[in-house]
């Protein structure tokens, strides 16, 4: 097979690149025919996950656990193919993002009774994300500090290392001005999620008013959007339908992808980070416990999601899927699931936008053979959680979060030491990714409760929302 269709073309031109294509395709099929039965769909997603997991695995090791494994035919062509089933799928979930959103929260405000407070709802939700943001990132500091992350003998040689320029980084008020929107459509190609929720909101408020005197005029808007509403919502539990299929070949390309030397050479930082992610997640647990809610009953509605954001590697894409667990699993209404949901993918991101930079920046301060002093704490502390109110939730990100924050806390010269730990982003991506969903998810719970409207028998009801999906997926 050593010809230009096998090579360049068809991307199939060794034999263990088929062999490892037929067992995805047996693994598929084996996991779309477990019995419905015994494995339910967090199930199976569990069990697809730990058969990514050794699937990436067995092919770092026929590869040899190579320095650079994409530098192996076969390798590259595998993970290739694999990423058109799993990115394929990510990308199908993305494609409801835009019309999911702006038509969610015009459905939540054209249909919100008359003494609901969207005032309340938007402040609340504001204060919860920065307050959870402001502690993800304490924690990451400390937890830098405490392990010593970056302190090594040749700082010299990483400093050599480093090519890559500091992003061009924009002070708070671009940051904040940029989120909204000039141009609708343009929010929607940029995926200005905080913009989209703006313009969206306004399109509602001015509908629900013009509903009062002019309801037979804009009924036909009012039924157009509640059967959109019902229809996405449909497409989205159609193709989440897949997830346990597309999560194999996600996680099997994250390992292989990425060689054994690569993820030792910054062992330390990848550690602390899930670490970090570990604690923040106890503290989650205990904030919604806080709030009277058992914190087991909505780890284990939600890990199907967690699941999917640590494969997907996207907050973004994982919005449909997050809205639909918090209105059908947890008992959120679907004002507060839609609107900090939606708000949850672009701003106070706990991983991206909070534990990584605030790492990172211990990481550059003791790699440049300072050490961090309780000013460069508290300065960090600020500068990374109101810069948080500006990434956007696609996989690469967290990078501009901690371009901001260096630039920020005045290391933006030192930008390049952070190389090693770009080279290994996938691997400290997943659970950053992780973190970002299940933060949005306990700030809609704690601003829900907040409010008094939570459904309560929902939310402890261990069948809830197992029905709805059942009756799509069949």
């Amino acid at each position: 097979m050593n010809n230009v269709f096998f090579q360049q073309f068809l991307m199939i031109s060794d034999v263990k690149t088929i062999i490892f294509l037929i067992a995805l395709i047996a693994i598929i099929m084996v996991i779309n025919r477990l019995p419905k039965q015994k494995f339910n769909f967090s199930a199976k997603v569990m069990t697809a996950t730990v058969i990514g997991l050794i699937l990436g695995l067995v092919i770092q090791f026929v590869a040899g656990f190579p320095n650079d494994p994409m530098e192996l035919t076969f390798v590259r062509e595998t993970t290739l193919w694999y990423s058109l089933l799993g990115s394929g799928f990510i990308s199908l979930v993305r494609m409801l993002v835009i019309p999911l959103v702006m038509v969610s929260i015009i459905h939540v405000i054209i249909n919100m009774k008359e003494d609901a407070n969207l005032g309340s709802l938007v402040k609340r939700t504001l204060v919860v994300s920065l307050v959870m943001v402001a502690v993800a990132v304490a924690v990451g500091l400390a937890l830098g500090i405490i392990f010593k992350v970056g302190k090594v003998d040749t700082v010299n040689t990483v400093v050599a290392q480093g090519g890559k320029q500091i992003r061009e980084v924009k002070n708070i008020v671009d940051t904040l001005k940029a989120l909204i929107p000039s141009n609708p459509v343009e929010a929607m190609v940029n995926l200005n999620i905080v913009g989209l929720v703006i313009f969206s909101s306004i399109v509602g408020v001015a509908a629900k008013r013009m509903s009062k005197k002019y309801m037979d005029i804009v009924k036909p808007f009012f039924d157009l959007i509640n059967a959109l509403q019902k229809i996405i919502v449909s497409m989205a539990m159609s193709i989440i339908k897949w997830m346990p299929a597309a999560v194999v070949p996600l996680l099997a390309n994250t390992i292989a992808q990425k060689g054994v030397h690569a993820i030792a050479e910054v062992g330390k930082f990848i550690v602390v980070l899930y670490l970090a992610v570990a604690i923040m997640f106890i503290i989650q647990m205990i904030a919604v416990s806080l709030f009277g809610l058992n914190p087991f009953t909505y780890v284990k509605k939600s890990t199907s999601l967690l699941i999917l954001a640590f494969t997907s590697r996207s907050s973004v894409g994982c919005l449909p899927v997050t809205i639909s667990t918090l209105t059908n699993k947890l008992g959120v209404t679907e004002s507060t699931a839609s609107f900090v949901g939606s708000f949850g993918t672009t701003a106070g991101m706990q991983g991206c936008a909070g534990v990584f930079p605030a790492l990172t920046i211990v990481f550059v301060t003791h790699m440049s053979g300072n050490s961090v002093d309780m000013t460069l704490f508290a300065m960090a502390v600020i500068v990374v959680a109101i810069s948080s109110l500006g990434i956007a939730g696609i996989p690469g990100t967290a990078t501009m979060a901690a371009s901001v924050g260096l630039s920020g806390t005045g290391l933006a010269a030192l930008f390049p030491m952070i190389n090693p730990i770009l080279a290994i982003d996938p691997i400290i991506d997943m659970p950053r990714t992780m973190l970002n969903v299940i933060g949005s998810v306990t700030n809609a719970l704690i601003v829900d409760k907040s409010l008094g409207q939570i459904d309560l028998n929902t939310y402890s009801n261990p069948l809830a929302g197992n029905e709805s999906t059942s009756s799509e997926m069949e």
